[in-house]
């Protein structure tokens, strides 16, 4: 038909969605939802009843599992509303650098060197203190769409 060439620029992955959908008045308190394009914990649910016309509203209390801002917003119960893939892994402290990237080993042998420290205060110190010490560190990392974090530790024992 025709002899142009298209180009076409894909920033495309592996096609595996970010989200997932899910009816708003199935997502529960301790769920994952999706408010303001941010991953957030629900924290608090309500639902309104019907109105002369119209659906019932749920009200969605989030929050942020990356900053831990609060976000809310409202939904018609009858609504999909977007669900993160949210993971959690565990992967041993090897190295803290000077620029705030830690250097952790995965459970295939290899690093991960592209994860920066934890902003939360006491967490923070914690890492470094246990690290400092010379204890055996495992760190879980919470990912969901496309960002990833250091969310909590745990303290195997002593290094051998």
């Amino acid at each position: 038909m025709s002899d142009e060439e298209h180009h076409f620029d894909s920033q495309a992955d592996a096609g595996a969605s970010k989200t997932y959908p899910q009816q708003a008045g199935t997502i529960r308190k301790n769920g994952y939802i999706v408010i303001k394009d941010r991953p957030c914990k629900v924290v608090e649910v309500s639902t309104s009843k019907t109105g002369k016309h119209g659906h019932a509203k749920c009200h969605f209390v989030g929050i942020d599992i990356f900053n831990g801002k609060k976000l809310e917003d409202i939904v018609p119960s009858s609504h999909n509303c977007d669900v993160p893939h949210v993971n959690r892994t565990d992967y041993q402290l090897i190295d803290i650098s000077e620029d705030g990237f830690v250097s952790l080993l995965t459970e295939n042998g290899n690093t991960k060197d592209d994860l920066r420290l934890p902003t939360d205060e006491s967490l923070l110190a914690q890492i470094k203190d246990g690290f400092a010490e010379g204890k055996d560190l495992v760190v879980s990392v919470m990912s969901a769409m496309g960002e990833e974090q250091i969310s909590s530790l745990k303290d195997i024992g002593p290094k051998n």
